[in-house]
């Protein structure tokens, strides 16, 4: 499977950039997805070696026959166990680009889009056990109220959670056709496809644990670069965005920036620059998928 029918890499030259590669310099891309920065990095390397995690069975099928490359089937936020194992202990960059696949939207049966029928699956990861369906289905009201409403930004979260509950009683939710039927009923007037995609966003989120993840994997990338290792991170929506913001503005996840006794601030990572790379309007015409995207880059103090 050719990586740029699997994904089209976003931002490509702002990241391969960001990382600053050195020929000789350890790397790892946390999201290796089709492949297609990662065969670009390897390009840049001549005894460097780079690691390629993607918890997804799918993405090991774009893995690169390289000396150079490893391929490491995981989540990234056992990012650090994985390394030990194969004798890592600091790296020279690290590139995570958080969007969910081409591939994984574009397959019907992974259940991530609203374009196609199909279960309501949402796993990145095949083997795991919850799944949008058992969401849906067996989640109290509450818990699918502060779903929707943080991980959705969707402004009627409560109304909807109350739906879902009710409507499941009568039959539980299987399909993605039977769940849009529902979303129908609750989207405001012409804003269906927008509506939707937020609410989908927010079951994706709480499938995947993709918060609990970013945390984790973030508070371990500051410890495991090098000083002037880079960090390059690609966000598509505030949630993500904020946090990586913070830990590489304020070196933590939440609360202010801390200083020393001269002011100065304590933190292990520098913004390489203060704003956000978004991508230009060529590439977003080329690649819908760009158009919300937030690149942010620092560098270990």
């Amino acid at each position: 499977m050719h990586s740029t029918a699997y994904h089209i890499p976003v931002m490509l030259k702002a990241c391969l950039s960001g990382l600053n590669i050195d020929p000789n310099g350890t790397y790892i891309d946390l999201t290796f997805g089709g492949g297609g920065h990662s065969r670009e990095i390897l390009k840049k390397i001549d005894k460097g070696h780079l690691y390629g995690f993607d918890q997804d069975p799918d993405a090991e099928k774009n893995a690169p026959d390289d000396e150079n490359f490893t391929f490491v089937m995981a989540n990234f936020r056992d990012l650090r166990r994985y390394l030990k194992i194969y004798g890592v202990d600091k790296v020279d960059g690290i590139l995570a680009d958080l969007g969910v696949s081409s591939h994984q939207i574009d397959e019907p049966s992974r259940g991530f889009s609203t374009r196609f029928e199909g279960k309501l699956d949402m796993r990145m990861s095949q083997t795991g056990d919850l799944s949008a369906a058992t969401i849906l289905n067996t989640y109290e009201e509450e818990a699918l109220h502060k779903i929707f409403g943080i991980y959705g930004e969707v402004r009627n979260a409560k109304t909807l959670a109350r739906a879902i509950v009710s409507s499941r009683a009568n039959a539980s939710f299987e399909s993605i056709q039977a769940f849009k039927n529902l979303l129908d009923k609750y989207a405001p007037r012409g804003k269906y496809a927008k509506y939707s995609a937020q609410v989908f966003q927010a079951l994706r989120i709480e499938v995947n644990q993709e918060m609990a993840a970013l945390e984790e994997m973030l508070e371990q990338s500051t410890k495991l670069l090098k000083s002037d290792g880079r960090l390059v991170i690609m966000s598509y929506h505030s949630l993500e965005d904020r946090m990586v913001k913070n830990i590489m503005t304020k070196g933590k996840l939440h609360g202010d920036l801390e200083k020393d006794f001269y002011g100065n601030p304590i933190r292990p990572l520098e913004p390489v620059s203060k704003k956000p790379i978004v991508a230009d309007q060529e590439e977003i015409e080329t690649n819908k998928r760009a158009r919300s995207a937030k690149l942010r880059i620092a560098k270990k103090l």
